[in-house]
């Protein structure tokens, strides 16, 4: 597959005030020491330290700046990447406070900054220029022409990286020119910067960057002045981000001298996110000159084997969850668990007042789903207390287990609903000798008798609703729909699927988070019971009461199956990076494993496409959904086989 890794790095190095030969000789022992980098990004002016003050305008001070600048420019030729370090430089009798990108012996484009704090602290307009007009400049250096300017981007066409700009007070404005950059290509922005610390600042400082990479779809590399800086009034912290489309992927403050804060850039994952969101639209392109730089993929290759990949991760670790649907804070997970049932439970309640239907109609089977859909019509209770709501088990003698049997009736009387327990073998078995098929399970492949009972059930609700005069509340969840588990015009069908959007491995943490925060020691025994019950249909005869058949013998882990959902709708991801991903977040399993639950993924994936082509209403509640009238549109007869082959031969 094509390498679409970028390593990048951001470096606070060892620093002196003035001393632009000391200073120089610290980012050259980084450069050396980095040798496989793309991307090395140092602090704003830290060739000669942003604290030199009134000796900003001495001569001996810029003349040593541009002796560093020189001997960077020399030792890049042995660098494979491109280095952005910060200086001032004279250009017709201003003073600009510059970042100036040097690649293979070159120096290839200078970016001035654009808005220069004066104010509290900061004095910058005592010293330099605001390069906001400067455009379509150059400046002479060492007698070759170098692009100087805020138009300036850093290209490499080969890896497809352009660098858009920012220095320090840049990002702090409503009309940064990073965005502008982002806007017409720039797909990583860097912020060379000198941000001294004081109560609060810290937070912000993060929030900016993680807004500013989320809102312009890109990579934000921001580095700091460190503490070697001046301390005469001021403390600096090397405070270092490297963020991804709004998502923190390395971070470090207070570091130590030298130190050197490295991570991958994923340009694939950043592509995708813009053609998906139309709304990005690149703009103003023409405006802008695109300077050559070498910028390569990492390892210097244009292909990568998935076992390539695993190894470019573990040298620059990146995390990739093994359930990318459930934050791994637990507080942030408690917060998601109750803003899903927020919103869960409002559609749910909106539906019922805009129908006048009253009564909800649920199945409780003594599984996940079904438990997640009556806390969401508990919860919907709260917001229309006239909601009436009406559980039914239907057991089927012989394949009910005893277990998911007792944990039905118990959670049904903990969440105090009105309860009608309907047998349906006499019911399947009538059906299964009217069509002519044996009363006895024919064995795996035998989808007509187990299906009967789903249909069955399904039957009995609707039935229920229409002379309650109330709605089916749908139970099937968003990993069933992805793989097809679940029974055409059975459990597939209701009048309001709340779950459709929520997949089984975050059903489990809602049912157990509302577990430990209900109150209800009742409730919450049941609920912890339901949870550590292995998952199954139950639609086969039992093991004498217990459960014999389990959905994650048939179908895969649900993990690993979510794990693959996630990657391939959110980001688009093709199944040679899939699966090196999933080598990478599972390393005990074997290469040949994750490509057969992959397989297995895709061809349910596309050949149940049919089910998810006529859906019930659900309520959205995150950025992957499989809702035909929202966010999937795909032919029910589509082909698999690009995507096996490709995987096939990864």
């Amino acid at each position: 597959m094509r390498n679409r890794w970028i390593k990048v790095s951001a470096a606070v190095p060892s620093l002196k005030p003035g001393d632009p030969s000391y200073n120089t000789d610290h980012i050259l022992k980084i450069m050396k020491a980095h040798p496989d980098c793309g991307l090395l990004v140092f602090p704003e002016l830290s060739i000669t330290g942003y604290t030199c003050a009134d000796l900003f305008q001495q001569s001996v001070l810029l003349d040593g700046a541009m002796e560093g600048l020189l001997r960077i420019k020399e030792a890049s030729r042995e660098f494979q990447g491109t280095a952005a370090v910060g200086m001032p430089l004279r250009f017709e009798n201003c003073l600009y406070n510059c970042a100036v990108y040097v690649s293979k012996g070159q120096i290839v484009g200078i970016v001035p900054k654009t808005y220069l704090p004066t104010y509290g602290e900061f004095y910058e307009g005592r010293w330099f220029t605001s390069g906001k007009s400067v455009i379509g400049r150059s400046l002479v250096i060492d007698g070759e022409e170098v692009p100087f300017g805020v138009d300036v981007l850093i290209e490499d066409s080969e890896s497809g990286v352009l660098i858009g700009t920012d220095i320090c007070e840049d990002l702090w404005v409503p009309d940064a020119p990073s965005t502008h950059a982002a806007i017409a290509g720039a797909n990583v922005l860097v912020n060379l910067s000198a941000s001294d610390e004081v109560i609060g600042k810290e937070d912000y400082r993060r929030s900016i960057v993680l807004n500013q990479s989320a809102s312009c779809l890109a990579a934000y590399l921001y580095v700091s002045s460190g503490t070697g800086e001046s301390s005469t009034d001021l403390v600096f912290s090397g405070h270092t981000m490297l963020a991804e489309n709004g998502r923190m992927l390395n971070e470090m403050l207070y570091p130590e001298e030298d130190a050197v804060l490295s991570g991958l850039i994923d340009l694939e994952l950043l592509e995708h996110c813009r053609i998906h969101e139309t709304t990005f639209t690149n703009e103003d392109g023409a405006w802008y000159r695109h300077c050559p730089a070498s910028v390569p993929a990492v390892n210097g290759k244009e292909e990568i084997t998935a076992e390539e990949t695993v190894e470019a991760l573990k040298s620059s670790p990146r995390s990739y969850p093994r359930m990318p649907f459930v934050p791994s804070d637990d507080s942030e997970l408690r917060k998601r668990c109750e803003t899903i049932l927020r919103i869960q439970a409002n559609g749910l309640a909106t539906r019922v007042k805009a129908t006048g239907l009253n009564t909800l109609v649920i199945g409780i089977s003594g599984g996940l789903d079904s438990t997640l859909a009556l806390i969401v019509a508990h919860e919907a209770q709260k917001i229309v207390p006239s909601i009436r709501i009406l559980t039914i088990t239907m057991p089927n003698e012989g394949n009910t287990s005893s277990q998911t049997y007792d944990n039905a009736m118990e959670l049904m009387r903990a969440m105090h609903s009105e309860i009608r327990e309907i047998p349906i073998g006499a019911a399947v078995r009538q059906h299964l000798t009217a069509i002519g098929h044996s009363l006895e399970y024919q064995g795996e492949g035998d989808t007509a008798y187990e299906n009967a009972q789903a249909r069955m059930r399904t039957y009995i609700l609707m039935d229920t609703a229409n002379m309650e005069g109330g709605l089916v509340v749908g139970t099937g969840d968003l990993s069933e729909l992805a793989l097809g588990w679940c029974t055409y015009n059975g459990d597939h069908m209701s009048m309001y699927g709340v779950n459709a959007s929520v997949p089984k491995t975050l059903v489990q943490y809602i049912c157990r988070a509302y577990a430990l925060t209900c109150g209800d020691e009742r409730l919450k025994k049941v609920l912890l019971a339901i949870v550590d019950t292995p998952i199954s249909p139950e639609l086969t005869p039992s093991n004498n009461g217990a459960i014999a058949q389990k959905t994650e013998d048939k179908i895969g882990k649900y993990d690993l199956n979510d794990f693959f959902l996630y990657y391939t709708l959110r980001y688009g991801f093709r199944p040679a990076k899939t699966l090196a991903l999933a080598m990478y977040s599972y390393p005990e399993l074997s290469k040949e494993q994750i490509k057969e639950a992959l397989t297995r993924f895709l061809n349910r994936f596309f050949h149940q496409q049919f089910k998810r082509s006529c859906l019930p209403d659900g309520p959205k509640v995150g950025s992957v959904t499989l809702s035909p009238r929202g966010d999937w549109r795909m032919p029910s007869d589509a082909s698999v086989n690009l995507w096996l082959e490709e995987l096939k031969e990864s």
